[in-house]
């Protein structure tokens, strides 16, 4: 039971030592394989994209690939199916010569994502290599008096196969006097000795021949022979002897070739020729063999080749001393090679980035290295380090592998390439170092807005300028590069006198050039502020804006402008102005004439104006202010002086070139009104000629005035005859006169029943203030034909209204009750005014045909009228027919005559003719009220 349990036990610790070897390698990306030496070029090694799990696809995108440090690349990796192949072909005796394990290491090195995998593959041993012999044809000698049983040692056998492959046996064959032994070594290798079986007789025979065959273990079995020839000697009884079993030395590997490593010496105390010695290498490897050669005479060993403590540390060799008797001795000779720091570290880039981009993380891998020194202890310790003041640092990985990472972040705009020296240094004395460059550049990224040259633009613009004029350049750049450094510029949204800005400027986008797109004017723009906005190429684009000011320069392109005197409105009078002024002849000198006003629209010097006197008709007679325009009197007027004097007065500004303007003035010298009228006739006479636009003014003054006198003398007349009318009426119908009074007026009405026909004329002149323009309108004359109620026949009417002297009219006098139709008023049809009467003459009575019946027909409607006001009599027939139906039909009433009440007003009346057939008890009136109404006609 107990020992059941050990075993159990362990088995566990193997399967737990199994276990985590396998998680050893899982965890540190490590790949085994196992594959025969002797392979073809493109042999099956191993499945590395299925044992990493890298899809297929990825493979040539992130950048797979294999990497092995020794000078021949055995192994290569398949783009399409991601196995492992063999890329050489392999000879496990030449790379693993005396090595057990024969191992390749190589890299599977990711660059996309900056990670790398080791592996491993085991090279194992074939039979392909046969055992030989150093050299296949051997001599040895023996003297006949050699004792049977003595052992003579034999070359040994070399297989460069390893196990069961490599030399296993010796086989000897060709005379019965000699035997094999085989003796085993130091280290476990087989050397063969020749056994002296039988005495030998030098008269039997004198040579013996020999076959030594070798045999490995490999199936089938190869083997390899040496022929052995042994020469029977005369007796030689001493032989030789080296001074040490073991010689041991010590030498560096950097000693010259040429040089003596050691020296072995052997002693014969034997005589003559048995006393000489020989030295040769019994036992001693191919390459050793290559390397020292040893001199037959003197037992030196020199150095034929470089030694090299990388490939071989140690060399172990038999020396043999043999004299001519053939008896002889063997030494071991151990060389050992020391290391000096003869290597210099190697340095290798496996994977790097060539670019990064600038917004990377700190911490971002740029550059995976190895480093290897083949030099061992302190010459084989390395240390990398990195240029200083680099945004990179160093990181140590698995093995002997570094990273390089960034330290910070990156600024493509302060560095944009780097050239980062990674060096590695051993710790020999002297150190030696090696160095490698990585070129990185470093990619745009868009962070930086454009920049302007400057923080606000400003130019000035003449005025009138052409369309498209460059105003200024506006220039911005931009930190980054590429598609992100390309600037274009825009005109920023605005306004400007209720137009679009971009009606008035441009900004060319590429070249940021500002163009003028319309002439400007200073006098309606003086300034105009804008902003221009610069943006990059980048995702998101960025920008930034400017602040441009651009000032419009005055010109001088307006010439002044007289306000006064105003502009001459005869045809082509030009830039003159003309004006009328009036001068006394007895005014003093100094005395104020007139005053020629301009302004200019320009500004500054441009609108400085001054004054001259360019051309008069009496040139000592006038002077004008250099800067206030007014006309005043040099002197006093003489009478010999012309009446009418012409001034044209130059009024120009400070402008270069100077622009300037006249005003002609025409100043009258008069004593008085009339000779002023007579001067302003002459002069319309005058203005009637072509070319003296200035004459033009004058007529027309002196026809206004002449309007305005006919206008008023008519108004005169209007008056005078309004006047007589009045007076005439008075002396015809007197208002105190009393003969008639009380008497009806049927009994003076006598001619053909008409009543009245008042017509109205109204005539309205009109006078502007202008006197150049004036009217007189006559409006058409207005009839009004009204008869009035007749009243009562018992109450007696007064012709024109008589007011009672003693003042006895009741204040309020009962409404009247309505009369019968009278038949007495009737017009007959020769009396039917217009075209309705037959004026046939048969019936009596006429129209009145003379002023005097008119004016007697009218007072007698007024006397009517009067009764109507008084409301105590009516005319003619009843219903307020006045009779008119017998003349002019049943269907003529007082409906169709006009009720001239409303505009007549009856002088030393208070009331207003109404209607009377409109009198009742619900529109009786107060006396009050027709005294308003009255008052109203009064106004009008």
């Amino acid at each position: 039971m107990c020992g059941a349990g050990r075993r159990w036990g362990r088995r566990q610790r193997a399967l737990l030592w199994a276990v985590l070897l396998a998680a050893w390698e899982a965890a540190w990306g490590q790949l085994r394989y196992s594959v025969p030496e002797e392979m073809p070029k493109g042999s099956f090694v191993g499945d590395v994209a299925k044992d990493l799990g890298l899809p297929l696809v990825a493979l040539g995108d992130r950048g797979v690939r294999i990497i092995e440090r020794g000078r021949t690349q055995y192994f290569a990796l398949h783009g399409k199916t991601g196995h492992l192949v063999a890329a050489e072909r392999i000879d496990r005796e030449q790379l693993c010569e005396r090595v057990q394990q024969c191992v390749l290491r190589c890299e599977l090195i990711v660059e996309g994502e900056m990670k790398f995998y080791e592996i491993e593959v085991e090279i194992t041993d074939i039979n392909d290599n046969s055992p030989s012999f150093k050299e296949i044809e051997l001599e040895q000698s023996m003297s006949e008096m050699t004792a049977p049983g003595s052992r003579f040692p034999l070359p040994d056998a070399h297989d460069p196969d390893f196990g069961r492959n490599s030399l296993q046996s010796y086989e000897l064959s060709g005379d019965e006097h000699f035997s094999l032994a085989v003796q085993a070594g130091p280290g476990g290798d087989q050397r063969p000795e020749l056994v002296l079986a039988k005495a030998l007789d030098r008269e039997e025979a004198v040579f013996h021949e020999l076959v030594l065959r070798a045999m490995d273990g490999g199936d089938p079995a190869r083997t390899g022979t040496a022929r052995i020839r042994v020469t029977v000697l005369d007796v030689n009884d001493n032989a030789p002897v080296f001074s040490q079993a073991e010689y041991t030395v010590r030498v560096p590997e950097d000693v010259p070739v040429g040089s003596v490593l050691v020296a072995v010496t052997a002693t014969d105390v034997d005589e003559g020729p048995n006393g000489h010695v020989k030295y040769s290498f019994h036992r001693i490897s191919e390459k050793a063999s290559e390397v020292f050669h040893l001199e037959s005479k003197t037992g030196k060993i020199t150095l034929k080749e470089n030694l090299d403590f990388e490939d071989i540390s140690s060399f172990e060799m038999e020396v043999q001393a043999r004299d001519d008797g053939a008896l002889f001795d063997a030494a071991k000779v151990t060389i050992s090679v020391t290391d000096v720091n003869d290597n210099a570290p190697e340095l290798t880039v496996s994977s790097a980035l060539t670019e990064i981009s600038e917004d990377a993380s700190s911490g971002t891998v740029v550059a995976l290295l190895h480093v290897f020194d083949r030099d061992s202890g302190a010459n084989g310790e390395v240390r990398c380090s990195l240029d200083k003041d680099v945004p990179f640092r160093l990181q140590s990985s698995q093995g002997n592998y570094y990273s390089v990472v960034t330290a910070r972040e990156l600024d493509r705009e302060q560095v944009s390439e780097y050239n980062v020296t990674v060096r590695a240094a051993d710790g020999g004395s002297p150190p030696l170092q090696s160095s490698a460059v990585l070129a990185l550049r470093v990619l745009d990224v868009n962070d930086n807005a454009p920049v302007f040259a400057e923080e606000r633009y400003s130019a000035r613009l003449s005025e009138n300028n052409a369309a498209g004029a460059l105003v200024l350049r506006v220039r911005a750049t931009d930190a980054d590069w590429g598609q992100n450094a390309r600037v274009r510029y825009r005109l920023a949204e605005g306004r400007v006198r209720g137009a679009a800005l971009s009606s008035y400027v441009s900004v060319q986008a590429e070249t940021g050039a500002l163009y003028a797109l319309r002439s400007f004017d200073y006098e309606q723009l003086r300034e105009l502020q804008l902003w221009v906005r610069a943006e990059d190429g980048g995702a998101p684009a960025l920008g930034s804006n400017v602040s441009v000011r651009l000032q419009i320069v005055d010109e001088n392109d307006n010439a002044p402008q007289v306000l006064y005197p105003p502009p001459a409105l005869a045809a082509g009078s030009g830039a003159a102005w003309s004006g009328v002024e009036l001068a006394p002849r007895w005014s003093e000198a100094g005395a104020l004439v007139a005053k020629v006003v301009a302004v200019d629209a320009d500004a500054g010097q441009n609108a400085w104006l001054s004054y001259e006197l360019a051309k008069a008709t009496e040139p000592g007679l006038f002077r004008v202010g250099l800067h206030s325009g007014e006309v005043r009197t040099a002197r006093s007027p003489l009478a010999r002086d012309a009446a009418r004097q012409s001034l044209v007065v130059l009024v120009k500004d400070h402008g270069r070139p100077a622009l300037s303007a006249t005003a002609t003035l025409s100043v009258v010298l008069a004593e008085s009104v009339a000779e002023l009228l007579a001067e302003l006739g002459s002069a319309a006479a005058e203005a009637a000629a072509p070319g003296e636009p200035a004459a033009s003014l004058t007529r027309w003054l002196v026809l206004a005035v002449a309007a305005v006198s006919c206008l008023f003398v008519a108004f005169l007349l209007l008056l005078l005859a309004l006047r007589l009318r009045r007076w005439r009426r008075q002396q015809l119908l007197p208002a105190d006169s009393g003969a008639l009074r009380g008497v009806p007026v049927s009994h003076f009405v006598g001619i053909d029943g008409v009543r009245a026909f008042l017509q109205s004329y109204s005539h309205e002149v009109s006078l502007t203030a202008d006197s150049r323009k004036s009217q007189l309108r006559f409006s058409a004359g207005s009839c009004c034909d009204t008869l009035p109620a007749r009243p009562p026949p018992d109450e007696p009417a007064p012709l024109l209204g008589d007011e009672d002297p003693a003042g006895t009219l009741p204040a309020h006098p009962a409404p009247p009750s309505q009369a019968q139709p009278n038949t007495d008023w009737r017009f007959s049809q020769t009396q039917r005014p217009g075209t309705s009467g037959s004026q046939n003459g048969e019936e009596a009575g006429a129209w009145p045909n003379n002023q005097f019946d008119t004016e007697m027909l009218q007072a007698m409607i007024l006397a009517s009228a009067n009764e109507a006001a008084d409301g105590n009599s009516t005319l003619g027939g009843g219903n307020g027919t006045m009779g008119l139906s017998a003349r002019y039909g049943p269907q003529f009433t007082l409906q169709h005559v006009p009720d001239y009440r409303q505009n007549v007003y009856i002088p030393g009346s208070n009331a207003t003719l109404t209607n009377a057939g409109k009198r009742d008890a619900k529109n009786a009136a107060p006396a009050a009220g027709n005294k308003k109404k009255s008052g109203k006609k009064e106004k009008k």
